[in-house]
């Protein structure tokens, strides 16, 4: 049985990393408007915290002398040395990269960053992100097999579609979104997906 939590409500009688919860006096409680069910914690809505090692997709925002500022979708920024890019990017070059390190204000150092083509890009809440990617990748498989678009997401939010039906794409990442905390999903999205291909005839260009 599912039951809306609400930001302070006791999720667990013991300390875990649940996305959307924190861990006070050894117990976990909600930090957001969250579903439950059983030991199940579903987020309704959260902001991304930069965090050590997550893949992130970050959107440049300030060219400096020694490297770029980068948006995150989240309160707090990104930075990447100039050093550690071959590209020359832009603003508003897309950034696929890992977060090396995290400061005291919660601002990310970037490593390992790959430009990414221009294509569609879209921001929703980072806690649903598991459910774009599905277990082992699963949904995004199911999204690139009825597209054929190449579909990137970081951890902090950011969806980039490129190439194949991306409107397509991008449609059913709203709708996972719409529906995340219902059961039944990976179904109605692939029912989604066919129904919508039939009718195009196709993936698209």
């Amino acid at each position: 049985m599912k039951q809306l939590v609400f930001p302070g409500d006791k999720v667990a009688d013991e300390p875990r990393r649940i996305p959307g919860c924190f861990v006070e006096d050894g117990k976990t409680y909600a930090a957001n408007v969250s579903l439950q069910s059983d030991d199940h914690v579903v987020p309704l809505k959260g902001y991304y915290v930069p965090k050590t090692g997550d893949d992130i997709i970050g959107i440049v925002d300030e060219e400096r002398f020694s490297g770029y500022n980068l948006a995150l979708n989240s309160p707090y920024g990104a930075s990447l040395s100039a050093r550690d890019t071959r590209d020359e990017l832009k603003l508003r070059d897309a950034v696929y990269a890992k977060i090396l390190a995290v400061n005291e204000v919660k601002e990310a150092v970037l490593i390992e960053p790959q430009k990414l083509a221009q294509g569609s890009m879209i921001a929703i809440d980072a806690v649903k992100v598991p459910r774009i990617s599905g277990r082992n990748g699963s949904m995004l498989d199911t999204l690139a097999k009825f597209t054929g678009s190449r579909i990137t997401v970081g951890k902090n939010g950011i969806v980039h579609v490129e190439g194949g039906n991306s409107e397509l794409a991008m449609k059913a990442v709203e709708k996972i979104c719409r529906e995340s905390h219902t059961s039944g999903l990976t179904e109605r999205i692939t029912k989604m997906l066919e129904e919508q291909t039939r009718k195009t005839g196709g993936q698209g260009d």
